[in-house]
């Protein structure tokens, strides 16, 4: 990732005091910290994860099974024809870029790691389509390592927080990573998901909503927030 320059101590110290602060409020309203996706193994979470960029879980969900029980194993699925796999595929947009990801993943899986999840996050981000939140997710589901997974509903949070100054997801990571204990990095970014995608939502977050409530409001500077 690109070197962002350094917060003075006493921002940081502040960046980690509310941090810790939104973990303690976030988790136990979230305490669920697995993804949203439908899977059964940790080859169809990291296809599932791919597939879902610029788009819902919810849509993601609703081909997986078929693709899954038409090329449930990387050596299935790299030996697809792309055309099938495009068909299957189509309703989660961006079906001829994601099908050749897919399909090459999963020919890297097979041919330089007998078919299984690449043991580093470093070896997963050379993967076709494979981004850092894509690596970071498949590593915590799947190595039981501290994940800083920032995607759309977390970015927008740590924005409208004032932790990340800019809509940059790695110094999103790099922020929190530098702030936050890695055993809260998990827990951490699947709370901020959930209160992302169900509460601090992008065109009407609870605060700006009557009748609603919001359990950072008070900690919150609402940063690009409109109702």
């Amino acid at each position: 990732m690109k070197k962002e320059p350094s917060e003075t101590p006493g921002a940081a110290r502040i960046t980690a005091l509310l941090l810790e602060e939104v973990h303690r409020r976030l988790a136990p309203i979230w305490p669920d910290a697995h993804p949203l996706l439908h899977y059964h193994s940790c080859f169809e979470l990291l296809i599932a994860v791919i597939l879902s960029a610029q788009t819902t879980d919810e849509q993601v969900n609703m081909v997986t099974e078929e693709l899954f029980d038409r090329f449930p194993d990387a050596k299935k699925l790299a030996e697809a024809d792309i055309a099938e796999v495009e068909q299957i595929i189509h309703p989660v947009g961006f079906f001829h870029v994601k099908a050749r990801h897919i399909i090459d993943t999963a020919k890297v899986l097979e041919e330089r790691f007998g078919g299984n999840i690449p043991p580093t996050l470093e070896q997963m981000l050379e993967l076709p389509g494979v981004g850092r939140k894509t690596a970071n997710l498949v590593a915590s589901a799947c190595h039981e390592v501290p994940g800083i997974i920032v995607d759309t509903h977390v970015l927008r949070v740590l924005l409208r927080l004032g932790v990340c100054p800019k809509k940059d997801a790695g110094l999103a990571e790099s922020i929190v990573r530098a702030n936050l204990s890695p055993e809260k990095h998990t827990q951490f970014s699947y709370s901020v998901n959930r209160h992302g995608k169900f509460t601090c939502t992008a065109r009407k977050p609870a605060c700006t909503q009557e009748g609603m409530s919001c359990p950072l409001e008070d900690i919150c500077p609402k940063i690009g927030a409109k109702g």
